[in-house]
């Protein structure tokens, strides 16, 4: 069974594409048999994306610093939810734990994940699939940037091509599993 690590935010947004993105990922996930790797938190697309998948029978384990346990946050509801002493250490472990990476909307969070994951992989520190379910346009100033990055001399077109990109979670959710 692949597992994919979904980074979303604590928030579920304005918008209810937002939220109704992250279930459709889940679904997308429970039909091929993927486990979710998550934050660990209850609220936000964090808790919409992990409630459906658990809804649907599937496996989710949530990886949470102690520091943020503490502010009873964490789902009770998992597979299996670890408790790691820092920041770092979740993404250390939550990558550990993936065949695939996937950043749904989000703030600083989710895009210092996506980005530590996105270097990882520019490193070669792991060899896994990162993608970003871009909803409504959400990241398209991001993409915009990473593009003018490129143009400007400090990305590599192969380090801006390691990024899936795709506004349907299911087609994105192939494309990551694809090359697991």
């Amino acid at each position: 069974m692949s597992q994919i690590c979904v980074y979303c935010g604590s928030s579920c947004g304005l918008d209810q594409a937002f939220a109704e993105s992250a279930e459709r990922l889940a679904q997308a996930l429970l039909q091929r048999k993927a486990g979710l790797i998550y934050g660990g938190a209850q609220i936000g697309l964090m808790g919409v994306v992990a409630n459906a998948v658990i809804a649907g029978g599937g496996k989710v384990v949530g990886v949470i610093p102690e520091s943020l346990c503490q502010d009873e946050i964490c789902h009770d509801g998992l597979s299996r939810l670890e408790v790691v002493p820092s920041m770092h250490a979740r993404k250390e472990r939550m990558i550990a734990l993936a065949d695939g990476l996937v950043a749904l909307p989000g703030g600083l969070g989710t895009l210092e994940e996506l980005f530590e994951a996105l270097t990882w992989s520019q490193l070669n520190f792991h060899s896994k699939p990162c993608g970003l379910l871009n909803v409504r346009g959400y990241f398209d100033y991001l993409l915009e940037f990473m593009d003018h990055s490129v143009e400007q001399g400090f990305m590599k077109r192969e380090h801006r091509n390691l990024l899936i990109v795709d506004s349907d979670p299911v087609c994105l959710v192939d494309a990551i599993l694809k090359h697991c």
